[in-house]
């Protein structure tokens, strides 16, 4: 496959980068994430109004620059470089995502807010018995009128305390317990019968846990034809797995450099430890293990616009090396730096930490290893689900 990237998205890579570098940098994010609100609202308006970069990969018809995917995997491997929190996966990818595929008449009204900045979207969609199974929606949507009334449990909303709206998951009443009947609904944060319980999470990044009690929803806000968005569902978790995935390649590259930085610096016995073949093979391994990752995404990315399951192949292999890579290389980055690995000073620590939760998002390395052999080999599904 051609990896090479088009004028516009090299234009887009170095403008981010250079963005970044300036306004980014390890003190500055970390004085963020412990700041009372959690992230820095000022970046994320500066990326929306100063750059114009939040609808890099949205259809010009809704205000985007008429990108795709493999502009939202640019950004997000910039952002995994940087350790970004801001909700670019949650508000751009997820929900903007969801409004441009899923509803015309809502994207015109809710997606040129979205790209400005003005409104953030957060995806809730797991919930608390469903484990990876994005068939598993228990939250109960139940006609009223013309609308629908939403009661139900939705966990691990990440960037919901900093949501204005919420994509929010359903299965009708009297459907079935696999895909029939889940719809999606676009849901503002002050309506009445939606409570949050926000905790911060492991990797700096903020999230809650949703309750909603009768929440009565329009029918102008349902996304997608009501009781049929399993596919769009599938699709949007396609993409917010290439998009994981380019964000663990960049936190790899960044660990990496990092690592070679220190290990030229650090002397034992009068010598760079860099000097010690050992370490440099375990260097090189943490590059292999890293241009696997990017490179996976980029197709997994490229592979957005193809049929259901070499789309799900693709997403599910660069998941898959985005765990069991970024494990690796956060091991051998904490390793190589000693006891300074993990503290809290320290960047290497952090990027592991991030790195550790992309691979729980969205689903496991080991999730998505069993989920790509029973596409791969379909007549062994059954065997193999039983055998995990």
């Amino acid at each position: 496959m051609d990896f090479q990237f088009s004028e516009e998205q090299a234009m887009l890579r170095d403008t981010l980068a250079r963005f970044l570098a300036d306004h980014y940098d390890f003190e500055a994010r970390q004085a963020g994430v412990h700041s009372a609100a959690g992230w820095r609202p000022a970046i994320w308006k500066a990326l929306a109004s100063q750059l114009g970069l939040l609808g890099a990969g949205l259809p010009e018809r809704f205000g985007g620059l008429g990108g795709g995917a493999v502009e939202h995997a640019i950004v997000m491997e910039l952002f995994g470089r940087h350790l970004v929190v801001e909700p670019y996966l949650s508000s751009i990818v997820l929900g903007a995502g969801a409004l441009a595929e899923g509803s015309p008449a809502l994207a015109q009204a809710w997606v040129p807010a979205l790209i400005g900045g003005e409104a953030v979207a957060a995806w809730a969609h797991a919930e608390p018995a469903g484990r990876y199974c994005l068939s598993d929606v228990q939250t109960r949507a139940e006609r009223q009128g013309q609308g629908w009334r939403l009661s139900g449990r939705k966990r691990g909303v990440v960037a919901a305390p900093w949501a204005t709206h919420f994509v929010v998951s359903a299965r009708s009443a009297g459907a079935r317990r696999d895909s029939d009947g889940i719809s999606l609904f676009w849901i503002p944060r002050e309506a009445r019968g939606l409570s949050l319980r926000e905790y911060p999470t492991i990797d700096g990044a903020r999230a809650a846990e949703l309750d909603l009690d009768q929440v009565e929803v329009g029918a102008a806000d349902v996304i997608g034809e009501a009781g049929a968005a399993f596919a769009l569902v599938e699709h949007l978790n396609d993409q917010a797995l290439a998009a994981l995935a380019a964000e663990a390649a960049g936190a790899m590259q960044r660990m990496l450099a990092d690592t070679v930085d220190y290990a030229r610096q650090r002397k034992q016995f009068g010598v760079p430890i860099g000097t010690f073949q050992a370490l440099q093979h375990r260097m090189a391994d943490m590059y292999v293990q890293a241009e696997q990752a990017s490179a996976l995404s980029l197709v997994a990315a490229m592979q957005a616009g193809a049929s259901p399951r070499e789309r799900a192949l693709a997403a599910s292999a660069a998941k898959a090396q985005a765990g069991l890579g970024g494990k690796f290389v956060g091991q051998a980055a904490v390793q190589i730096h000693g006891g300074m690995g993990v503290t809290e000073e320290l960047a290497v620590g952090h990027y592991f930490k991030r790195v550790t939760a992309i691979d729980l998002q969205h689903g496991s390395a080991e999730h998505h290893l069993r989920r790509y052999a029973d596409l791969l080999y379909p007549a062994g599904a059954t065997g193999l689900a039983h055998a995990a």
